[in-house]
């Protein structure tokens, strides 16, 4: 197995996917706990590699995240990625300062002639000249003697190295993300043929697992344990009460709440899918009014969030309040979701509040069950398929747990809701009528809390503006904007200002992830 040691970065799990999506099993553990894990998988003889994640801090910092171990001790392979390499270069001998040209996004590095003898990482044709993807404020100043370098970029900064007589290389640039030309090719030269791993991992083993802890979570408990599963209409809830039921059988039930925050029709069509396509124990309870209620008056995003979370749980509450044998709540937490909302070890960032992880309240009735919490979305969509789940109801966009809740920004109010509501339900039909909506990742549309003035019938109109997002990824960690044809465009920013009443301007946003997030809020 390849263990990936965390220091905060918010590409720390993405790390871990690519390594899996070799067949190769990997783990993560904070940067805290390393050298014990570190031992305890020697011991067992089953490390293979090591990574070191990058992470939001500066290694000369005094309380910036350090690793206890010698390096050139440790027996297996590193590579460090961005802080990563770094703090390999730092605890080597050599120097790191603030970069005089700080570079972010697209870089472009030269690598050295014939470095591929030395560095295996980069055996890889055509390497020589490539795009990288950089998110890093400081540099090398002063490279150990034990290090030699294999590329730099414009900037003339160490872009990577390696370890005169040992297995140690290092990138500054981030080969997990998409954006990285070679970046899937070089993880896979640092896996397969560096640690040498075998390929022994593979999602149907993620099944089996997660059914195993499922069953022996809950028999815990006592036999007439019954669960509650959260189902959103999504994907993840989807897939994660499919799951459980495989786990538990008949002692699931499953609650799908009206918000009041859905998209058009979806309440009605998705309860009957469940019903009827995967023959769930399924529930609806409208709970609309009082979601509104207390969204009343608010405006902040992370307000919102919270809000929205902990009335879920109520509801939750009150609608097994006769249910004494209802102990856990499943929830289809993915990875991303975790990464964004909380600071799992402690040195991450966070970007924002989900409502199924950081918007839960401290005490509620409920144990948790999140069998897809390390797992990223394509993932989930495979253990789908496994499970015989319809591609359908795989295949659909991901929707976030707050709904048009973070969607209609600012004021959430019965009005704006169905400006958006019916706004998005317009997109969404022309994407599927011209066959867009398969292959982009997620669409929807933003209702601003702006308006603007524009003529209509020779009369002057101030309405509110309505935003398109649509973007292409691969987990949603990383993210470009899609380049929908302009006449496709155009038509629907006309559907959408003749037959919304209430926006008169729509606008397209061509941000990529990061700097932005995909949602507006």
């Amino acid at each position: 197995m390849i263990l990936v040691i965390d220091f905060g970065s918010q590409f720390t799990q993405l790390v871990a996917r690519r390594v899996r999506e070799l067949s190769i099993y990997s783990e993560i553990v904070p940067f805290k706990n390393a050298t014990e894990r570190i031992e305890e998988l020697k011991r067992q003889n089953i490390l293979s590699g090591i990574v070191f994640s990058g992470g939001p801090h500066s290694v000369y910092e005094n309380n910036s995240p350090k690793i206890d171990l010698d390096l050139e001790k440790i027996g297996v392979p590193v590579l460090g990625v961005c802080y990563g390499l770094q703090l390999i270069n730092y605890m080597l001998g050599g120097k790191v300062a603030p970069s005089k040209n700080r570079e972010y996004g697209f870089e472009k590095i030269i690598v050295e002639k014939n470095i591929s003898s030395l560095n295996p990482l980069f055996k890889i044709k055509d390497i020589e000249e490539n795009i990288v993807w950089m998110s890093h404020g400081d540099e090398i100043q002063e490279l150990s003697s034990k290090l030699t370098v294999d590329s730099v970029t414009r900037n003339n900064v160490i872009s990577s190295f390696h370890h005169k007589e040992l297995p140690i290389f290092g990138v500054q640039f981030h080969p997990e993300v998409e954006h990285s030309k070679y970046g899937r090719e070089i993880i896979k030269q640092f896996v397969e043929e560096i640690c040498q791993d075998k390929k022994e991992w593979d999602s149907s083993l993620q099944i089996e697992r997660a059914v195993e802890l499922i069953k022996n979570q809950v028999e815990k408990e006592g036999k007439d344990t019954q669960v509650i599963c959260a189902l959103s209409g999504g994907v993840d809830s989807c897939v994660a009460a499919v799951l459980t039921q495989k786990a538990v059988g008949d002692k699931l039930l499953c609650l799908f709440i009206n918000n009041g925050l859905l998209r058009k029709n979806e309440y009605e069509d998705v309860l009957a899918r469940f019903k009827k396509d995967l023959n769930l124990n399924v529930k609806g309870v409208d709970a609309s009014e009082l979601f509104l209620s207390r969204l009343k008056g608010v405006s902040d995003p992370e307000t919102k969030r919270k809000i929205i979370g902990n009335t879920f749980i109520d509801v939750f509450e009150s609608e097994t309040k006769d249910l004494p044998n209802a102990k856990f709540l499943v929830q289809g937490t993915l990875y991303p979701d975790v990464i964004e909302s909380i600071s799992i070890h402690g040195t991450s960032v966070t970007i924002k509040t989900h409502h199924n992880v950081g918007g839960l309240p401290e005490k509620m009735k409920f144990k948790l069950i999140e069998p897809l919490r390390e797992l990223f979305k394509d993932e989930v969509r495979r253990l789908g398929a496994e499970m015989g789940i319809p591609q359908d109801m795989l295949a659909r966009h991901p929707f976030p747990g707050p709904g048009l809740g973070i969607r209609v920004l600012g004021e959430v109010t019965k009005e704006r809701l169905q400006i958006a509501r019916e706004a998005d339900a317009i997109f969404i039909e022309e994407l599927k009528k011209q066959n867009l909506y398969n292959t982009t990742w997620q669409a929807f549309v933003v209702l601003l809390p702006v308006s603007s003035v524009g003529v209509m019938g020779d009369g002057r109109t101030y309405e509110s503006v309505a935003a398109i997002r649509c973007v292409s990824a691969t987990d949603g960690m990383t993210a470009d904007w899609s380049k929908l044809p302009y006449e496709f465009l155009a038509h629907v920013s006309s559907r959408i200002i003749n037959e919304v009443k209430g926006i008169n301007r729509v606008v397209y946003d061509i941000s990529t992830k990061p700097p932005a997030t995909i949602e507006w809020e």
